[in-house]
């Protein structure tokens, strides 16, 4: 066989990233207030670029009609409409490609993680040449972030979770919970015992001190993650006034301490931060802006529409465009020409991403009705491709959309992607169970237990499947290891008091 070098010629396809659609997917990730910067930078950056600053487009609450057709609100019982161009519909391979414009949207360069928050922690812009890893962990870490990870390490329902984090938007400056209790599970759907059960849980975090109703509460919690809470101490807090007036014989009454301990339990409560969350830079003062907003229609079913408020608009100035191609130099007008290019793919990616946000967010609230009509025990197990195949779109297209995303409804401001849930099949073979709800299941029937008759997780596994939940041993101890619950025999024990 003889081997010869030879030359050919041939053709193949392949889907290529441009610039214009790496924007479009950039835009699609970004929450309503990271638009806005980046619009921003857009607006100095494009002199063919001018803010519309026109009244407020957003429909009367009695016009239906107009609700219904518009581009922003979404009438539930409406199936949407497909959009006509569609490029973000896509799952590319998001390799840097060569050639790319060193300007704005085209220098994203490297890959797309559908995952990745844009914008998130930097100062707005999206150059990734701009500043280093430094720039990006020099700036104060603030409650709600430090927060926030607790609940995500601590927590491990979503239930658990969306109650901490409503919890959490009820705190105070300096850390202290405001509002009641009972108000809270009215709002989610579920029971007082619930949201004590998980807001002492938060109580136990990090700083000690957070999430008190009061001062005495507050140095309770101090002083017990010091082990020091003992009954003189307690005594000593539950007489707090007296301490102020500085009556020391009478504390030294109540308390059966004499006056050398008095005086260093004294000086123990002065150490202790009656303001636990003023240690925090910036603390709690960037709430949640929700990006969609929901409620409930007069006429039946639930209205979806964006926040306008916070969603950017702008125009384009086709007459200075005209004039200036007129009288300016080739130079002039090629600048010109660029610039409307540039405007006008961003007006098209800024309107498909609404289109595309209230597309998604209209199918997770029609999948999700129950949750908002009943309370977090009825989430209904829900992935990425539920969603994507109602709405005939792509799997990554939902991921962007639902990514760095909250919803407001009459039970509060969520993330989109607390409502997807792995699925639980049915003993019946009839519809599967959310694993949130399973994990509910299990932990209601634990606590409801009685110290003669402690459940077993073959047991467990046993009711379970009565309630029409197909679910394995090992699963029901996963789930219960999950959630901190400790195995039946330990259960047994503890509640028997035979635990040394």
């Amino acid at each position: 066989m003889v081997m010869s070098p030879r030359l050919d010629l041939r053709q193949t396809q392949s889907l290529v990233m441009t610039p214009q659609l790496q924007q479009a997917i950039k835009l699609l990730q970004l929450s309503n207030m990271e638009l806005s910067v980046y619009v921003d930078q857009e607006l100095e950056r494009n002199p063919l670029l001018e803010r519309d600053d026109s009244a407020d487009v957003s429909p009367e609450p009695d016009r239906r009609e107009e609700r219904a057709d518009s581009a922003e609100t979404q009438v539930l019982d409406v199936v949407p409409g497909n959009t006509t161009d569609a490029p973000l519909d896509q799952d590319f391979n998001t390799a840097a490609e060569e050639g790319t414009p060193s300007d704005s949207w085209a220098e994203a360069g490297g890959g797309f993680d559908a995952g990745t928050p844009w914008g998130s922690g930097t100062s707005g812009s999206f150059d990734d040449s701009d500043g280093g890893l430094e720039q990006m962990v020099a700036g104060p870490r603030s409650l709600r972030d430090h927060l926030s990870d607790q609940i995500t390490l601590d927590l491990k329902t979503s239930a658990d979770r969306l109650i901490a984090h409503h919890l959490m938007g009820m705190l105070d400056d300096a850390g202290y919970l405001i509002g009641a209790l009972d108000e809270v599970a009215d709002s989610l759907g579920c029971s007082l015992a619930e949201v004590e059960r998980v807001l002492g849980r938060l109580q136990a975090m990090d700083p000690p001190g957070l999430f008190a109703r009061s001062l005495k509460e507050c140095l309770a919690i101090q002083l017990a993650d010091l082990n020091r809470l003992d009954p003189a101490m307690q005594a000593l807090l539950d007489h707090l006034e007296m301490l102020g007036r500085r009556d020391i014989a009478g504390l030294l009454k109540i308390c059966g301490v004499d006056h050398e301990d008095m005086m260093g339990m004294i000086a123990e409560i002065r150490a202790l931060d009656p303001k636990p969350a003023l240690r925090f830079e910036n603390t709690l003062t960037q709430p949640v802006i929700p990006d969609v907003l929901m409620r409930p229609d007069p006429a039946g079913g639930w209205l979806v529409e964006l926040n306008s408020e916070t969603l950017p608009r702008v125009l384009i100035n086709n007459r200075y465009h005209a004039r200036l191609s007129r009288s300016g130099d080739k130079e002039t007008r090629t600048f010109l020409s660029e610039n409307l290019a540039t405007a006008n793919w961003l007006v098209k990616s800024l309107d498909q991403r609404a289109n595309t946000i209230l597309k998604v967010a209209t199918e997770l609230v029609r999948q999700q009705d129950a949750f908002f009509l009943h309370g977090v025990r009825h989430l209904r197990p829900l992935i990425l491709r539920d969603i994507a195949e109602a709405i005939e779109m792509h799997e990554s297209t939902v991921s962007r959309v639902t990514s760095n995303k909250y919803i407001a409804s009459p039970r509060g401001i969520f993330e989109l992607k607390y409502f997807f849930t792995q699925a639980i099949g049915a003993a019946d073979g009839g519809e599967s169970h959310s694993a949130e709800a399973v994990r509910d299941r299990i932990r209601s029937l634990i606590e409801a237990e009685s110290p003669d008759q402690v459940l077993s997780d073959d047991k467990l596994v046993d009711i379970l499947r009565t309630d029409g939940i197909d679910i394995a041993r090992r699963t029901v101890a996963k789930y219960r290891e999950g959630m901190r619950i400790a195995s039946s025999v330990r259960r047994k024990k503890e509640k028997s008091g035979r635990l040394p």
